[in-house]
């Protein structure tokens, strides 16, 4: 099977593409096919974090292009932009990837978070966009997004031992 196994300059021409939702762009290893029916594996540096853009060396040489797919999302609204940026700042104590437009929040679904964005006065709806959350304020953020066992949104990783995030 022909491997990924590098990012590389996104002004580089790809050949092909691959659409991948948010969860597979935080994976380094993952089997996906392009748009055009090939399969192809991903083997990246661990911790990689494909953003929509980024282009991709193959180790036949060619270049692959990463496409972000539409998903499933919730939109938040605000009358302000100051309650937008309480609802912001509230979200993302919450460590869940989060992508910040001009007037508007996607969020990952999750119903806490829905409700407690409803009760800060915001509007949730349903909508399926690319998602491109925000990469942190290092360049990077590695988020658990799936829910625990309550239903409540993810943790970020610290990487502190399982002992130590047991407390």
């Amino acid at each position: 099977m022909i491997l990924a196994t590098h990012v590389i300059a996104q002004s580089s021409i790809g050949v092909e593409s691959i659409k991948l939702t948010f969860d597979q762009r935080e994976k380094s290893r993952l089997r996906v096919k392009t748009l055009g029916g090939e399969e192809l594996g991903l083997q990246l540096k661990v911790g990689t974090m494909l953003s929509h853009g980024d282009k991709l060396q193959l180790t036949d040489g060619r270049v692959i292009e990463v496409i972000a797919a539409e998903e499933s999302l919730h939109e938040v609204r605000a009358e302000s932009a100051t309650q937008l940026a309480r609802i912001a700042y509230h979200v993302g104590n919450r460590h869940v990837p989060l992508q910040v437009n001009d007037d508007h929040l996607l969020m990952l679904p999750d119903h806490v978070l829905k409700a407690m964005v409803e009760g800060l006065g915001g509007t949730v709806r349903e909508v399926t966009r690319p998602f491109q959350p925000e990469s942190g304020a290092y360049g990077h953020s590695h988020v658990h997004h799936s829910h625990d066992d309550q239903g409540h949104g993810g943790r970020i990783h610290d990487g502190l031992s399982p002992r130590t995030q047991e407390r």
